[in-house]
């Protein structure tokens, strides 16, 4: 017999590149697909949110003004820490999702899969949309695309890991930051995302991870001023509607959920598009001569 004590693990949030309990010292009970009791998660409050946003505004100008290419040895830096607990989230999310081991491990592979292929996105994204376009006239017209801001993402509540990372790797890949309402029944696997983020090269506050009642987090998002779009992805039909209406009071960009069938399938790059700006530059070419331009 073992004469060690179990040691449970405390579920913190992240905002800010750092670990703090709810503002408010609230927990609720996450229980297993058996309602078999798992842990303890922060309940956040009103007060997180906004906090998450703060440190989200504060990151942006660092991160959206880094280059592609260092974004994504970051992703991809993260995708290498993924791998090195592999075993810890095979486990979390087979508990949080009632899956077999393996089935858990394919879901938690293609997470991490799904890293390295945004990794690989973001030095490339701005070839695919953004370009020079044909005009009548002695000048360039230039678009190329730009990050929106602080992105508020609700993470799909059926799928724990492998959808929180198809909806928070696209945002961040683009040099937006975000603010992430994990699934409420299953937000562990999300909250252990957070010590990831923090112990890689991902800079404090360019992703924020929130659990509790989505509702009640989402709804201070979608009416906050200084959050520029939201991802509804874990909102339901009726909530949906009430957040796209508070998002309209700033003209927040608003994604509305998308039925996926399934997440592993190859995802495209809209996630990556829908948070993006296209800033247009017009340039003159100077005096066309007889023998040719002249710039």
């Amino acid at each position: 017999m073992s004469d060690r004590l179990n040691v449970l693990k405390t579920y913190k949030l992240y905002v800010g590149g750092k670990f703090p309990r709810s503002e408010s010292g609230r927990v609720y009970e996450v229980t297993d697909s058996k309602n078999r009791w798992l842990a303890n998660a922060p309940l956040s409050s009103r007060k997180d949110a906004r906090d998450a946003v703060v440190a989200a505004r504060k990151a942006f100008g660092g991160w959206s003004g880094a280059t592609a290419y260092n974004r994504g040895q970051i992703l991809y830096r993260v995708a290498e820490m993924l791998e090195g607990r592999r075993d810890q989230y095979v486990r979390e999310v087979a508990e949080a999702e009632g899956l077999s081991k393996s089935k858990a491990a394919e879901q938690v592979d293609a997470a991490i899969d799904r890293w390295v292929w945004y990794a690989g996105w973001t030095d490339k994204i701005a070839q695919v949309v953004g370009g020079g376009n044909p005009v009548a006239g002695p000048y360039f017209n230039l678009s190329s695309p730009e990050p929106t801001g602080v992105v508020a993402v609700l993470a799909p509540q059926e799928s724990s890991f492998l959808g929180l990372v198809s909806v928070v790797a696209p945002v961040i890949a683009t040099g937006n930051t975000a603010v992430v309402v994990a699934s409420e029944e299953s937000p562990l696997p999300a909250l252990s995302l957070g010590e990831v983020l923090a112990t890689s090269d991902l800079p404090g506050g360019v992703v924020n991870i929130l659990s509790g009642r989505t509702a009640e987090i989402a709804a201070p998002l979608a009416a906050h001023q200084d959050v520029n779009a939201i991802d509804l992805a874990g909102a339901d039909e009726a909530l949906a509607r009430e957040l796209e209406i508070a998002a309209a009071d700033n003209l927040k960009r608003v994604l509305r959920p998308q039925p996926v069938d399934d997440w592993s399938a190859t995802p495209g790059t809209d996630r990556m598009t829908a948070f993006l700006e296209t800033k247009t530059v017009w340039h003159p070419t100077g005096s066309l001569g007889a023998s040719g331009s002249a710039y």
